[in-house]
């Protein structure tokens, strides 16, 4: 499902002329080696351009369709036209030896023969090259001398003449389409995306851009190991996915993690999507309502609510089909493979719906700072880590199930809820606006709590003990604080693990507190000792007993009970 998805993307891409066509594929060069007719080297040409990093303008490679460049695990493997220094030109930073000579034989007879009978200036001009250059005396040539440290950094070359660059030439690309054409000497199969008998591929190309993984690549069918291996198939055989299909599923998939304003990471994981016409604007609504920021909030709202009244959802001037196609991949990395953490496809429409759903669900009322109305997906999950720690990545596995969740309207994982609790009894009763929401929307969601939806802000009239419990500690907690102004530590500093996991050992001896901090308001703040103590008496009369134990479930509410009655009273104080 997933190659198909992607093999469709690519032909779409293809006949919007986007995306290399097969044989040939986009390549990062860095300097161009001029030519002479005669096949000598008359100079070292850049080709970096520089573009903004940050501050900074940098110099960076390229970008250049040149044939298809092979994959390398392990020996020598020469490119078509565009290679490093050891395979053009047989040097490489200290210069020559046995291995480097072995690459550039490799190259040499590469070209030769792809070019045999090629007739242009240029084609001419490259096999000449090639059987003059001796790379033991490459230092002899001024033009490398001269360029020497920067054209064995690693970087691609490529040849040309003057602003003609060979894999450009009518002639040259001639050859390697009839040599392609000519190159089918592997198996033949079912391709299992296709359907069609073809060549079937051995290795597959890698995959680049996501984070963690191998840096030249990683891939995404691969086999490496007997235990593998069935009936005698080795490599890829064992999945046969003809040539076509490969070229055109990695062209697509390298393609969408190019552009990295339609991806974002999440966890260890990098998330890709795209929809079934490929246009840029569906992928374009998606990351805004998946991942909204401060300056896109309206726009996400508009998208909501223009669903929810069954209007036309618009994007530069394209109108949004809901029931279109849409996919969302996400992908970690796992050694020298990728590892596939899901693979979702429903319509457009549905998706936005789960989602706008899940905003409803993680609604709850916020400080007056704050000026979200949508947490995102990334933000949600943070909430999840030490806000001081230096690394604030969420649980890997964790970050995808949420997002798998959210998009599909399931349950949320366990991980979420608890990973929460934990962080707001590590800080000792800090629950925060994005703490809130997680929890009032998993309650809803996971344990069916339909009550819930009511509980935006403070529900006076709840008679749910724990939430109620969660009540009282607020208001005992700004008792104190009234009877005690700037007073460092609160009993939320001490107390609140404990009376929210066993309020029969705790509230007890907060009472007995309470007593000392209400003489003491009775003598410098009158009207305040009134106000708590109707306070304290239309909680406690929803009360019977202070139970032993608070499930999980009980301490969820208990939190969201203690967020909402501190809201409560800050927006008094705002009132004031």
């Amino acid at each position: 499902m997933i190659l198909q998805a992607l093999v469709r993307h690519y032909e779409n891409l293809a006949a919007q002329e986007k995306v290399s066509r097969e044989g040939w594929c986009q390549a990062k060069v860095s300097y161009g080696i001029n030519l002479s007719k005669e096949g000598e080297i008359t100079g070292i040409i850049s080709l970096k351009q520089e573009k903004e990093r940050g501050k900074k303008k940098v110099p960076v490679p390229a970008l250049r369709m040149v044939p298809e460049m092979v994959t390398r695990s392990s020996g020598v493997s020469a490119n078509f036209l565009c290679d490093n220094s050891k395979y053009l030109l047989g040097i490489d930073a200290q210069g020559t030896g046995k291995r480097i000579s072995e690459c550039f034989q490799a190259a040499r007879k590469r070209h030769l023969e792809l070019l045999e009978g090629a007739e242009s200036d240029m084609a001419r001009a490259v096999r000449l090259f090639f059987e003059k250059w001796e790379p033991q005396r490459a230092e002899a040539c001024s033009a490398v001398k001269e360029n020497w440290e920067d054209i064995t950094d690693g970087g691609n070359l490529i040849f040309c003449m003057g602003m003609e660059e060979a894999q450009a030439d009518s002639a040259v690309q001639e050859a390697w389409e009839k040599a392609r054409g000519g190159l089918g000497d592997g198996p033949e199969r079912i391709c299992l995306v296709t359907g069609k008998r073809s060549e079937i591929s051995r290795i597959h190309r890698t995959i680049k851009g996501v984070p963690g993984a191998q840096s030249s690549g990683a891939a995404l069918v691969s086999f490496n190991a007997p235990a593998f291996e069935s009936y005698g198939k080795e490599q890829s055989y064992n999945a046969p996915v003809g040539k076509y299909a490969q070229f055109a599923y990695t062209t697509a998939l390298n393609d969408l993690l190019s552009h990295r304003e339609y991806t974002f990471q999440l966890g260890d994981s990098m998330v890709v999507f795209w929809d079934e016409s490929s246009q840029e604007e569906y992928q374009e609504t998606f990351f805004w309502s998946a991942d909204p920021q401060r300056d896109n909030q309206d726009v996400v709202r508009d998208v909501f609510e223009n669903l929810k009244k069954q209007k036309p959802v618009q994007v530069n001037q394209v109108r949004l089909n809901p029931e279109q196609r849409f996919f969302i991949l996400a992908l970690a990395p796992n050694a020298a493979r990728l590892s596939v953490r899901f693979f979702y496809q429903d319509s457009f429409g549905k998706i936005l719906d789960n989602l706008s759903a899940h905003y409803e669900r993680m609604r709850v009322i916020k400080p007056k700072w704050e000026d979200r109305e949508y947490l995102g997906i990334r933000q949600m999950l943070f909430e999840t880590v030490n806000q001081k720690s230096k690394d604030k990545s969420p649980v890997p596995n964790m970050a995808a199930m949420v997002l798998q969740a959210v998009i599909s309207g399931g349950k949320y994982p366990a991980s979420l809820y608890t990973d929460t609790l934990i962080r707001i009894r590590a800080e000792q009763g800090n629950v925060t606006w994005g703490r809130a929401g997680i929890i009032k929307a998993y309650l809803i969601q996971n344990y069916k709590w339909k009550e819930g939806e009511g509980y935006m802000g403070l529900n006076e009239g709840s008679m749910d003990e724990a939430y109620v419990l969660g009540r009282l500690f607020a208001v005992l907690e700004s008792i104190q604080q009234d009877a005690n102004p700037g007073l460092n530590a609160t009993i939320r500093d001490r107390y609140f693990n404990s009376a929210c996991a066993a309020p029969a050992s705790v509230f007890p001896v907060l009472i007995r507190l309470k007593n000392s901090h209400m003489k003491k308001l009775e003598r410098e703040r009158m009207g305040a000792k009134i106000y708590y103590e109707k306070l304290l008496t239309e909680i406690m009369g929803k009360l019977e007993r202070f139970p032993a134990r608070l499930s999980l479930e009980e301490q969820g509410k208990f939190d969201l009970g203690y967020y909402h009655q501190m809201q409560k009273r800050y927006e008094k104080r705002e009132e004031k």
